[in-house]
């Protein structure tokens, strides 16, 4: 096969593009994959991004797959939601929904890195995989393939393309922050009037959390540009004492936060996964959870066309297993954008009968088990 043809194109070297991949060809080795990556061959990825990100356990049961877990991670095993300064509170256990773990925060560079080191591994047997660490665009362009899958990823306002959505008018305020005798694998989330406020594990220790402030852009702005004892001082004030006292911040660093989403996911033997599908805001932390379960499902749908006979991969063959997989996704993303775009808005109004809601709501949660295992699961396995 010339390096110039192939029947699948990945467009994207992240974690999404990647895993898509790997499950292509864990499944169909002999495979005629090329994948274009803008990073650098080698995994000393200087610029990656070191951010705690979430993964819930059914991200983790679909990596196991493919032994692309990375090492460091941290569970969670409790999660505490409440609102600042209201009433309404609820807990979730890893026992009442009978998990080894509600979720997991690993690095995104983790990630990463140990996704292209697994698809290393399976290109070892893959005599038709391509992968092309490509810096310019024109590279793109002399390439034919019969299927295009669109990985390119990017986060809200770097995007080269803006369908539907929302600016939440909002930025994520992200750093690790020390706290004395904290409670290991333990979670907070907790509301505040400009947007919500999390203190999530991590792999570094039982006492050094990965903290999520969102706010407006200037209060965001504001807090960057604080001295330490100032920021801690504010952070305090804003999310109480009940975990510990904060001793630390460092690796500040802002994000805006925003909705992207495509109405339609395919267009004749083009789709769009990831990041370039939808773009969320991190209130529930399921960006990369969607993205990965596109990325598993697109190769199912992949590899049941292109492992087939000839007559099997006609252009309006590749159009009908991209529609079937378009439409076995509508549930889950049409219900994942949803509920983090409700909680998004819904979280930040301080309408009197709107912070009223919130707090029945998580009453509910916390006196209508059924309720909270419902969203729990979804969370963790989002809907098929």
């Amino acid at each position: 096969m010339s390096s110039s043809n192939c029947d699948i194109l990945i467009q994207g070297g992240g974690p999404v593009g990647l895993a898509c991949a790997a499950w292509t060809l864990q499944k169909f080795p002999d495979a005629k994959i090329t994948l274009l990556d803008r990073n650098p061959i080698n995994d000393d990825l200087a610029n990656a991004d070191s951010r705690g990100i979430a993964l819930s356990h059914g991200s983790k049961l679909l990596l196991d797959t493919i032994n692309a877990w990375p090492k460091e991670s941290a569970q969670i095993h409790r999660v505490y939601v409440s609102q600042a300064g209201r009433f309404g509170r609820a807990l979730m256990t890893r026992e009442e929904l009978n998990q080894d773990a509600l979720g997991h925060i690993i690095r995104y560079r983790d990630i990463h890195i140990t996704l292209r080191q697994a698809l290393r591994t399976i290109q070892a047997k893959c005599p038709n995989f391509v992968w092309r660490h490509i810096d310019k665009e024109a590279e793109e362009n002399n390439i034919h393939a019969n299927c295009i899958v669109h990985a390119e990823g990017g986060l809200f306002k770097t995007q080269d393309w803006v369908e539907s959505g929302r600016d939440y008018g909002q930025s994520a305020l992200v750093g690790l922050v020390e706290v004395e005798n904290a409670a290991p694998h333990h979670a907070w989330e907790r509301f505040t009037a400009e947007g919500p406020l999390a203190v999530l594990p991590s792999h570094y220790g039982p006492n050094i959390l990965n903290l999520v402030w969102c706010g407006s852009p200037e209060s965001s702005g504001h807090r960057l540009q604080l001295s330490d004892a100032d920021f801690l001082n504010e952070l305090e004030k804003e999310f109480g004492s009940r975990i510990g006292r904060f001793l630390k911040i460092q690796d500040r660093r802002l994000y805006e936060l925003g909705l992207n989403y495509r109405k339609e996911i395919t267009k004749d033997n083009e789709v769009w996964i990831g990041n370039a599908a939808q773009t969320l805001h991190p209130v529930a932390g399921q960006g990369l959870n969607l993205g990965l379960r596109d990325a598993f499902l697109l190769a199912e749908k992949l590899v049941g066309v292109f492992s087939g006979s000839a007559e099997d991969q006609s252009p309006v063959d590749i159009q009908n297993a991209l529609q079937s997989y378009a439409q076995s996704r509508k549930i889950d993303r049409t219900t994942t954008i949803g509920l983090t775009d409700f909680m998004a808005r819904v979280f930040t109004s301080n309408l009197a009968p709107v912070v009223l809601a919130r707090g029945l709501a998580l009453s509910a949660l916390q006196w209508l088990p059924p309720v909270k295992t419902a969203l729990a699961r979804q969370m963790m396995f989002g809907r098929r």
